[in-house]
């Protein structure tokens, strides 16, 4: 396949995944949205728990992500055995994360107070999670699902189930946030509600197309589900526990700026929780290419065809550049427009908001580039199944040189928020750096092994 093939066939792929990946990110935004026109304070404490749930979420998520590699590379040798025992061993160990998780949102508030957040904001922000945190159970389940869909090529339903989610979520917002059409008016608790309800509606709708579909009801996913495999729960537990790891770390650095922003105060929390909002959006688009990447160079992988994985992640990568060239313009052009959509029009505190959350988005303006070349390596390594390096490179990149720099920029220097989000650039450009590299590296020795007729190292 030539170059311009892959690009189509990548395109094929990865645009409904962006679009699922966008639609999921809209149910957040619409929270925030929703409840920045209800309060201040109240959007500081959703901001806060729901980047706490996310990092829970992120954890699980790992060993759903292992999935989709395992199914892409079996789905590529027709071992329809592989392809459901990998599976249905992700959503095993889905639930049994979901169970250990739970006591982390009904006790979140003392580990918010311990963080330095505010009283009332962390209170606040449990009352959110105690509700919000049922929906770790579909979340983790649907990403299994999800992986499994994509791997075997079928993104259009993942496009659709969260677009009905975005749909559904906005509707019970409306009507449990505000009390409208008769409801009790619920504030946070009503945000936190239409939460679980809609992760439940993606969820069921995903498990009964995997198990129907024409097409797809040849792997039994759901047939005799109780019965263990412990040899392909082990694969994906191996595959997928770094992945979790990797992804947490870098969670845990988006949170732990969280946790700097609310030492600043209440609106600057508020204002970066926005500017997250309004830049996942843009992210989105990498992770739903990163995950078509994955598929496509996982098939490549498991065939050893060194050419075809190659102009796989060429074509990736370039469709991911020209993202960020486009995204970089609009942040900065339109980043008072875009924050302004968040606070209500009669709060008192609306142009410092702005003004703090607009200076924000032109500084993550400049390292979307670096952001977008961590996930795509990410997204790369996966697809070979290498997971254990990279977390390693990831860790320390977050954590040795992310955070410090973060604290070091935004108090000893006094930059304070774009301080704070300048470390956040360096952590993840240096990730990006390093993931890239080894990528390529592995690649080589592909390209070396087929040339010399030898194994690959």
């Amino acid at each position: 396949m030539s170059l311009k093939s892959h690009i189509r066939a990548t395109l094929k792929l990865g645009l409904p995944l962006i679009g699922g990946q966008l639609a999921q990110v809209f149910i957040g935004v619409t929270d925030t949205v929703m409840i920045g026109w209800y309060g201040v304070e109240e959007l500081a404490a959703v901001a806060l728990g729901s980047s706490y749930f996310h990092l829970i979420l992120i954890l699980g998520m790992g060993f759903g992500l292992a999935v989709m590699p395992m199914v892409a590379s079996a789905a590529a040798r027709d071992d329809e055995q592989q392809v459901r025992r990998v599976t249905r061993m992700g959503l095993w160990i889905a639930l049994a994360f979901s169970a250990l998780v739970m006591p982390l949102f009904w006790f979140s508030e003392s580990l918010f107070l311990m963080a330095g957040q505010t009283a009332e904001v962390s209170a606040n922000a449990q009352t959110y999670l105690r509700i919000a945190g049922w929906a770790i159970w579909p979340g983790c389940l649907l990403i299994v699902l999800r992986s499994h869909l994509s791997a075997l090529e079928r993104p259009n339903i993942v496009l659709w189930a969260w677009l009905g989610g975005v749909a559904l979520n906005a509707l019970i917002n409306w009507v449990l946030i505000f009390g409208n059409l008769g409801a009790p008016e619920l504030g946070i608790a009503g945000a936190a509600s239409a939460s679980v309800f809609t992760h439940l509606l993606i969820l069921g709708i995903l498990a009964i197309y995997a198990a129907r579909a024409e097409g797809l009801r040849q792997y039994t996913l759901f047939i005799r589900f109780w019965r263990p495999d412990w040899e392909a729960l082990w694969q994906v537990f191996r595959l997928g526990w770094p992945i979790a790891i990797t992804l947490l770390s870098e969670a845990g650095l988006f949170m732990a700026t969280m946790i700097m922003m609310g030492w600043i105060g209440t609106m600057e929390l508020a204002a970066h929780g926005i500017a997250l909002q309004v830049i996942s959006v843009t992210f989105m688009i990498h992770i739903g290419l990163s995950s078509a990447v994955t598929v496509r160079v996982g098939r490549a992988w498991s065939r050893d065809d060194a050419p075809g994985l190659l102009n796989a992640a060429i074509a990736a990568l370039l469709l991911s550049f020209l993202t960020v060239a486009a995204t970089m313009v609009v942040l900065i052009t339109l980043a008072e427009p875009l924050v302004g959509l968040f606070v209500d029009p009669a709060d008192p505190l609306r142009p410092q908001i702005i003004a703090i959350g607009a200076s924000l988005l032109v500084v993550a303006s400049i390292f979307q580039l670096a952001d977008a070349a961590q996930v795509m390596a990410l997204g790369l390594l996966r697809g070979v199944q290498d997971t254990s390096v990279p977390m390693i490179y990831a860790f320390i990149s977050y954590w040795i040189i992310g955070v410090p720099l973060a604290y070091a920029l935004g108090f000893p220097l006094g930059w304070e928020g774009e301080g704070i989000w300048a470390g956040l650039a360096i952590g993840l450009a240096v990730a990006g750096l390093v993931l890239v590299i080894r990528f390529w590296r592995i690649a080589a020795r592909l390209s070396t092994a087929q040339t010399t007729g030898t194994q690959p190292v």
